[in-house]
């Protein structure tokens, strides 16, 4: 569960190993508000239920990948072939009809 936290502090431009250290140390509720950029007791701030919001992401993530694994056409970009068919360990041409 410290991942959304680490990345709440990313978002605000912190230091995350810094901070989760110092949230780990706490008790109870303790925990760090980004937008204030203080530690303090979460729900006495105002920070009510940071676990619906990974809940709800998680649910949604699920359900996108669901949606993924029963489709039977997806639309994506072809990787562009390389024109001259070069030779990734030489450099060199591999097509002789180019030489004649």
């Amino acid at each position: 569960m410290e991942s959304p936290l680490r990345q709440i502090v990313i978002n605000a431009g912190e230091e995350a190993s810094v901070i989760a250290n110092n949230v780990k140390i706490g008790k109870g509720n303790y925990g760090y508000n980004a937008s204030s950029e203080k530690y303090g007791d979460l729900i006495n701030m105002g920070i009510l239920d940071p676990t619906k919001v990974t809940r709800s992401a998680l649910q949604y993530a699920s359900s996108i990948a669901g949606l993924m694994i029963t489709t039977e056409c997806m639309i994506t970009e072809l990787p562009k072939e390389d024109k001259l068919n070069l030779n990734s360990h030489t450099g060199m041409n591999n097509n002789l009809s180019n030489m004649m």
